[in-house]
Formats: structure tokens, sequence, C-alpha cells
């Protein structure tokens, strides 16, 4: 899937506004970003990414230097060298990897083990660091702002399957049995089947791109 490159022109207006609102000095140089933030809300708007007060409502809260959104992923393996996997109830149950946004004050890889804990039921640990994909690059859908995504390799340590208010369903699958409805906003087939090569060469170096 490729990005449209309109977006890429607006999200880098929209950088170039939050950027300008953080450091400007000058209230005349104010408001110009103001105006360029609320020009980039209008035509992600108008594309149909929502209304345009949702949008601006939605850019008005990001504050500071522009960066890349951190989105985490454990690919959590058994002894039978299944993956685990779990249906979000936010993409019309669709599997992917546990996961989310990394929160503040824990680590990417701290973060990746609350996110297998919480929508799971499991517990594990990290083994390596897999990869770390841009995922404009990559080919997810598009979407209004930039994200890095980080995915561990884990070992499954205990606990037991239970479903969350995130989560409909807990799974484990096979190389050869993975699902095929998977949540493409959050994990793409190939990178599914990476996990599995990682899991299976421990050695192989973590990519990226």
């Amino acid at each position: 899937m490729t990005e449209p490159q309109w977006l890429t022109w607006t999200r880098e207006a929209q950088a170039i506004a939050q950027n300008g609102l953080t450091y400007c000095q000058n209230p005349y140089d104010l408001e110009r970003y103001e105006q360029l933030r609320l020009l980039a809300g209008k035509m992600i708007a108008a594309l149909g990414a929502g209304s345009p007060e949702q949008i601006e409502a939605l850019f008005a809260r990001e504050k500071g230097y522009a960066t890349p959104k951190i989105d985490v992923r454990a690919a959590v393996f058994d002894s039978q060298d299944r993956i685990l996997m779990v249906r979000e109830t936010i993409d019309q149950d669709r599997w992917t990897l546990p996961g989310g946004w990394a929160d503040i004050n824990f680590t990417t890889a701290e973060n990746a083990l609350k996110e297998v804990r919480e929508e799971s039921g499991y517990l594990a640990r990290i083994r390596k660091l897999a990869a770390v994909w841009d995922r404009t690059r990559q080919g997810h859908p598009p979407d209004v702002f930039s994200c890095a995504k980080m995915f561990y390799v884990c070992d499954l340590t205990g606990g037991t399957p239970s479903a969350s208010m995130e989560t409909s369903e807990v799974g484990w699958f096979s190389r050869e049995e993975l699902p095929d409805d998977l949540s493409l906003g959050r994990l793409l087939p190939e990178q599914l089947r990476r996990m599995f090569d990682h899991h299976d060469h421990p050695d192989l170096p973590a990519d990226y791109d």
C-alpha cells in the first residue's frame, strides 16, 4: 500500500506548524503557524479523515517538537514455536500481536511486556529487539501521524489466557496456520512471518528501515 503524496505533505505542514508554535516568539508568526495548522487539518478533513473540528482538536493536542509516535509489538512464542495473537475489538476483531502506543515512564521493552499482560493475560520476557520499522515505509494504511513500530521477540513465562477491554480473543498460531484477517494498521503479514524468522534464528540482527 502506497501512501498518497498529499498525506505526506499535509503531515509535514502540520509538523512545521507545531514546531513553529513551540519555538516562535513573534505574535504575527504565531498567528501564521496557527493558520497553517488549521489549513493542514482542513486538508485532511476534506479527504475523508474526519471533520475539520475533529482534526483541529487532534492537532491542537500535539505539543512540543513534532516527532514520530512509538508503537510497540510483542512477538511471544511458546514451547511449541507458536506465536501469541489477540483480536482487537477496535478493528472489527482482527488479529494482531499484543501491543499499542508506548506509555511514558516505561521503557519500550517494559511497554511491550505490559501490553502482553494486559491484552492476553500471559507473562513473558524479552529475548531480543527484532525490528524498528517506519509505519509509512512498511506500507501500512495511511495515518495522520508519523510512527515508528518496535517489535520484540519474547518467551512465554506464565499466566493464563484472558481477553480485555481491547481484545476479544487470545490465540496461539504456528507458522503454517497464521490467520488471514489481520489488523493491517497494526501488523502486516510479512512482519508477522519475519517474527518467526527471528524466533528460528536468534542471531539475526534487528531489522530497520
